[in-house]
């Protein structure tokens, strides 16, 4: 219940203080390239049901077509105000609608595509127990993730075979050990990290 009533409070609150940099950021996007201003991802959320995930466009029309994964910050099909907006983690930000819905909390498991959760085992399925966040401990140890599959010669290998096995550890580890004061350790450390 007191996480419910701090993931309503602070997705309401910073909804209200980022409306003007909301505003600022459609017309950014808006102008730099052809398609909406929102983007809608279908991920896999609470009890293992589907949603539609919010962020700002940051690609061209129909990038998914080429692949779910991002592979380096000069991926050719992200737009040049896009290049920003994933360097800050800003794209993430309509995410507090999500939270503010219910299906999302601000913290907790980042939510994956159906493709690789349908590839998660017995154990690895216990992180749909709880809702999603937009952030969690895996976000600010893989905060550069894209440009880590950038080194790989199969990007998509080393997130199946490494980068999301270590991801869905700490995400257990989280639920194992889940408080309001974890909680807010990890939005001051994504804060911190953004910042940095």
């Amino acid at each position: 219940m007191a996480k419910r009533t701090f993931d309503i409070l602070f997705s309401f609150v910073m909804m209200v203080i980022l409306s003007p940099l909301f505003m600022i950021l459609m017309i950014l996007i808006s102008i730099d390239s052809r398609g909406g201003v929102f983007f809608a991802q279908t991920r896999v959320g609470l009890n293992g049901i589907n949603f539609k995930l919010w962020k700002f466009r940051t690609m061209h029309v129909n990038a998914e077509s080429s692949g779910q994964l991002t592979v380096g910050s000069r991926d050719k099909r992200i737009t040049k105000v896009g290049y920003y907006l994933r360097k800050f983690k800003v794209d993430e930000l309509p995410q507090l609608w999500n939270v503010l819905e219910g299906k999302m909390s601000v913290v907790g498991p980042r939510p994956e595509v159906p493709k690789y959760v349908a590839m998660y085992d017995e154990t690895q399925k216990r992180v749909l127990c709880i809702r999603p966040g937009i952030t969690d401990y895996a976000s600010i140890l893989y905060f550069s993730e894209s440009e880590l599959l950038a080194k790989s010669s199969d990007p998509e290998a080393t997130y199946i075979n490494e980068i999301m096995p270590a991801k869905l550890k700490l995400n257990l580890d989280y639920i194992s050990n889940m408080s309001l004061l974890t909680d807010l350790k990890i939005v001051l450390a994504t804060a911190r990290r953004i910042l940095r």
